[in-house]
């Protein structure tokens, strides 16, 4: 498998090791944070405010990296927070210090991304593009197992301890700035007479970029509105009589599964087409969402989300796919980080959407409005867009 080069290895490994770190805290978060004091509505200020920085910064850091040429120092730089933020949540209670920790972590995930992902994109071809993006997101997701089982298992040994997590979040989170000391930068250029970068001009992007570019990006921000938190479905499955345990599990379930196809899914991808896997991913979140909508046992809720997994593995490294190869080498990590940034953004609506919308009417209507829109995006991609390799400005 010659398209797994050296770069991709290490790139994959260290998504691996972080998200080891990010997951074993992510089912125990909203609980610390209450156990410290914070309510429901401080913590999605938290949260929004994290996302916000997440998402803006990608945009900004994706530009810098493209002007630069350089790729390996942002992609150092940006894990090396996210790992930093991890001890520093429980050092103290202070609510300041721990929305500084919290937007530290994002921050760093604002600066990686554009350019790991445009990293990425240049050790590979455009017929192995999909395979690439799916074989980092394979590895990606194991962490996402992996993570939430350690959680698991120590606070089964230690249970409602969960200060000492965070510190051994910290361990996965340096062998991952380790790792990534090992990576060169490709032969991208800077570009010439490149004026200073300011925080919003990576928003100019959408002006001169193909018209591939932003009907591609349009369907699948509108797609993003309406594709909330997945917080919604383990609440819908728990709201459903399922155990805490058996919720936790269904998420690592989805997990597994994901992991297990997104290679495949993107070998198939480069055979068949990234618009087809990616449009039948889009219809796999109209048939789980319209699930959602029926209460049922167990066993239906683990066939829903044995297809959420599929659907994450044919939309998420193949939407990047898809997005790098309609654009110019040089603008990649702009490309990547405009759209990211605005799906960040996106997400945070969408969950204030979804919320709003179970609160006002119940969880099925909620479901059911994302499963049109949803159904409408997929419709719109295959009429307004064209295979990649087919796409013009």
């Amino acid at each position: 498998m010659k398209f797994l080069t050296r770069t991709v290895w290490i790139l994959s490994f260290i998504s691996l090791l972080t998200d080891v770190a990010s997951e074993m805290l992510y089912p125990i978060m909203p609980i610390y944070l209450k156990s410290i004091g914070f309510s429901v509505l401080l913590i999605g200020i938290l949260e929004g405010i994290a996302e916000a920085t997440a998402g803006l910064s990608k945009g900004y850091f994706g530009k810098v990296s493209d002007s630069s040429g350089r790729r390996a120092p942002f992609i150092r730089l940006g894990y090396t927070l996210s790992a930093l933020s991890k001890p520093l949540m429980a050092v103290t209670i202070f609510p300041v210090w721990i929305f500084l920790a919290r937007t530290v972590d994002r921050l760093g995930k604002g600066i990686r991304t554009g350019a790991r992902d445009a990293l990425l994109s240049d050790e590979a071809t455009p017929d192995t593009k999909g395979r690439v993006f799916g074989f980092h997101r394979s590895m990606d997701t194991i962490g996402a197992v992996a993570g939430p089982s350690l959680a698991l298992l120590y606070l089964y040994v230690y249970p409602t301890s969960y200060s000492p997590l965070f510190l051994l979040a910290f361990i996965p989170g340096v062998l991952a700035i380790g790792l990534s000391f090992f990576l060169k930068d490709s032969k991208a250029k800077p570009k010439e007479n490149e004026a200073t970068v300011s925080f919003f001009s990576f928003l100019q992007y959408w002006k001169t970029s193909p018209a591939s570019y932003r009907k591609l990006v349009g369907g699948l921000l509108m797609f993003t509105l309406f594709n909330s938190s997945d917080v919604f479905l383990l609440l819908r499955i728990k709201q459903a009589g399922l155990s805490d345990t058996a919720t936790i599990g269904m998420y690592i379930f989805y997990n597994i599964v994901y992991a297990i196809a997104a290679f495949p899914l993107g070998i198939l991808a480069d055979r068949i087409g990234l618009k087809k896997v990616f449009i039948t991913g889009l219809l796999l979140f109209v048939v789980v969402y319209s699930g959602m909508t029926v209460t049922g046992v167990w066993y239906w809720y683990g066939l829903l989300f044995f297809m959420y997994g599929l659907y994450a593995a044919a939309t998420e490294g193949i939407s990047k796919a898809w997005i790098s190869n309609i654009t110019e080498k040089n603008d990649t990590a702009t490309a990547i980080g405009t759209y990211t940034g605005f799906q960040s953004i996106c997400t945070m609506l969408a969950s204030t959407l979804t919320g709003w919308l179970w609160f006002r009417f119940g969880a099925g209507p909620a479901f059911t409005v994302s499963a049109l829109m949803t159904l409408i995006v997929a419709f719109y991609l295959s009429r307004a867009t064209a295979e990649p390799w087919k796409a013009v400005g």
